[in-house]
């Protein structure tokens, strides 16, 4: 194994890159960048029935825009290729031949009808469901039968009996399993595809992984690999089992039931340093408990030993919160270009650079993704529509005179002086002795299509002096 810290990002691309994933994406990077080390990416497609077409490329383009690089994988290269697992199936044979040789490893050629009968007689004497090993007492002889006239079949790994297992695990200590609890393990499937304990542990060893970050719920498989890599003769990786991601009602988060997927995230207008943020802190925390940091402090800080033992909760609202808050701290310039993109593919003309930036100031304090922005910013870029009341309140004597009284002063507001402008506003109740809602709202509607909305200042100044005449003049009778 290498002296080298040398850690993988190992998803199987059966779906886009999950928020899970992407947690463990963060920890391998921010634990190699601390270390020195190598991060490598390794596509796990043993599972050929499941595979999504476009999942490998969304799962790179994800963590290129995230800004995880891995320094080893697909399209990149390395010494340790290839790396994609469905690339190197000649080199599983070579150490599933190897296992059968040693008598660590057999065939067994159980179809799915036997195993569920086995199963079922098992629970119904109160045993632990597991193969009974009866293909284990097949000669060579028949097998080699079998194998010769078609019969389909497995390769099961051979679990010694009886055996505590134990590994210091990086996040739990001391970890002791008996062998009696597991199950011969099947390590080649019928289709000549190795699952997922061979091949990880055949990958992890010629790769030279130190350390394996995965989820807790690979902790009772453990006891497998750690059993394969002394049938090799080889020594483990250090395995770093992290805590669970649950939701706040303490379910597991699960792609059937919840929004999962990175790519949702990113194609809503998250701002991407808000998601790395808020999944890092999923069952981790700074030295000095801070909420906000980069990417770059994520890599300064990150150290196992401040990784939780207890399942972290995703949680919505403060996603929500944290993203609302970075969006808070950009500029109104740099607001403008992560919106655009969304605004012009709502057909909507942002051309005018003016008043874009002042559409962003106006939903900065509102929003916590980009796409949000239109919810917020729409009404300054279309026709506006009433309803009857708001039609009601345009007609009446008072608002006509309000509408007039602005159109007739064009010329006199000070459009370009935001205190001078209220100012003016101000005054114009006083000048017309019209107050409160019988003031403001026909103001308000007229330019915004709602009573309730921003100050009539600032729509003034979004609007700027032509569009807001023009909207005036609509409603004017």
């Amino acid at each position: 194994m290498s002296n080298q810290v040398r850690v993988r990002l190992a998803p199987s691309p059966t779906g886009y890159l999950h928020l899970g994933t992407l947690r463990v994406a963060l920890y391998n990077y921010a634990f190699a960048k601390k270390n020195n080390g190598s991060f490598i990416l390794r596509i796990e497609d043993t599972d050929q029935n499941r595979l999504v077409d476009d999942a490998v490329e969304n799962i790179i383009s994800t963590l290129n825009t995230i800004g995880v690089d891995f320094d080893e994988g697909p399209n990149k290269g390395g010494d340790y290729g290839p790396y994609v697992q469905s690339e190197r199936l000649d080199i599983y044979k070579k150490y599933i031949n190897e296992l059968i040789g040693k008598g660590f490893a057999y065939h067994c050629f159980c179809d799915k009808e036997t195993l569920d009968e086995m199963r079922t007689a098992q629970i119904e004497r109160k045993e632990d469901p597991k193969y009974d090993r009866r293909c284990l007492k097949l000669s060579k002889e028949e097998v080699e039968l079998r194998i010769s006239r078609g019969d389909s079949y497995v390769i099961r790994l051979k679990m010694p009996d009886d055996r505590i297992f134990s590994f210091d695990d990086a996040i739990r200590g001391i970890v002791e399993i008996n062998s009696n609890q597991i199950d011969d393990q099947v390590i080649l499937k019928s289709d000549g595809f190795p699952t997922y304990h061979l091949a990880a542990c055949v990958d992890d060893h010629l790769m030279e992984i130190t350390h394996v970050f995965r989820g807790e719920e690979w902790i009772s498989s453990t006891p497998k690999h750690l059993w394969l890599y002394e049938c090799f003769g080889v020594q483990a990786p250090k395995f770093v089992h992290l805590p669970l991601i649950m939701n706040t009602d303490h379910s597991k988060l699960s792609k059937r039931k919840n929004d999962v997927s990175v790519e949702n995230y990113l194609q809503k207008g998250y701002p991407v340093p808000a998601i790395i943020n808020y999944i890092a802190l999923i069952g981790w925390h700074t030295s000095d408990d801070r909420e906000f940091f980069s990417l770059t402090d994520l890599c300064h800080e990150f150290s196992l030993d401040r990784v939780n033992k207890a399942n972290g909760v995703f949680d919505i609202v403060k996603l929500n919160w944290m993203a609302g808050m970075y969006i808070r701290e950009m500029s109104n310039e740099d607001l403008a270009d992560k919106c655009r993109p969304f605004f012009e593919n709502a057909g909507f003309d942002v051309s005018d650079q003016r008043k874009f930036l002042a559409v962003m100031d106006n939903a900065k304090d509102r929003i916590f993704c980009y796409s949000q922005a239109i919810e917020h910013s729409q009404m300054f870029y279309k026709d506006l529509s009433f309803s009857e009341e708001d039609q009601e309140v345009l007609a009446d004597a008072d608002s006509q005179n309000v509408l007039k009284y602005f159109i007739d002063n064009a010329d006199n507001i000070p459009w370009d002086d935001n205190e001078e402008l209220a100012q003016f506003i101000k005054a114009g109740s006083k000048e017309l002795g019209i107050k409160g809602k019988k003031y403001f709202f026909p103001l308000r509607i007229s330019l915004f299509g709602s009573s309730h909305g921003p100050d009539i200042p600032k729509l003034f100044a979004i609007l700027g002096k032509n569009e807001t005449i023009q909207r005036m003049e609509k409603v004017l009778h």
